[in-house]
């Protein structure tokens, strides 16, 4: 057995998320990426020799309750660590919290994983690697389209007008990413949230 092939064996541990700061407008200058911010749960999918397992953002597992996208998980590798979050959709294609709680209760088949980093892949440490390059493997892994498992596309260019775009969607916010950083867990400057800011709806 190659020292590879151990690797892979090797059961594979929980990494704290890169957690990103929270900012009043998004970054403009050059070297950045853009992703939509879901209001979802973040969640760590570990894949190894004992199948896949989804974890919180704490470690705590939660594979049962993510049941559905745990026995969905049916990617080409033998080993991997996918960062996301889990989200369900709305009535206008836009998950929320209220929502995803009672989908995790009561309806679990509604349950997607969106991936937007990839930490592990078949033995292969990918945290140092520079996001674009994570995000490229992750490409690999797993193609944009529907299903349980998606991935989370990312944007280049004018930041306050992807910005102003987006906010006019249901969707969270915006994250943007130094295109050249490592993974790096914990609080974090290379990832930058910034949230959109809605107006309550009038009742008169």
């Amino acid at each position: 057995m190659s020292q590879r092939d151990k690797v892979d064996d090797e059961r594979l541990e929980f990494i704290p998320p890169q957690i990103p700061t929270l900012v009043e407008r998004p970054p403009e200058d050059e070297g950045w990426v853009h992703e939509a911010k879901f209001d979802g749960y973040r969640t760590q999918i570990i894949i190894d020799k004992n199948g896949a397992r989804l974890y919180n953002k704490n470690g705590r597992d939660w594979t049962t309750k993510y049941w559905p996208i745990a026995l969905a998980v049916d990617l080409p590798c033998r080993a991997a660590i996918l960062d996301g979050e889990v989200i369900v959709s709305g009535e206008r294609g836009s998950p929320g919290s209220p929502e995803l709680e009672a989908a995790i209760w009561n309806e679990p088949s509604r349950l997607v994983f969106v991936a937007f980093d990839i930490l592990h892949l078949d033995g292969r440490n990918l945290i140092p690697l520079p996001l674009l390059q994570r995000k490229q493997a992750l490409w690999r892994l797993v193609e944009p389209g529907l299903g349980k498992i998606q991935y989370s596309e990312h944007f280049e260019g004018d930041a306050l007008a992807i910005f102003r775009a987006t906010e006019k969607t249901e969707l969270d916010g915006v994250i943007s990413k130094r295109a050249d950083s490592p993974y790096q867990s914990g609080p974090s400057k290379t990832w930058l949230k910034t949230r959109f800011l809605r107006k309550p709806i009038s009742k008169h």
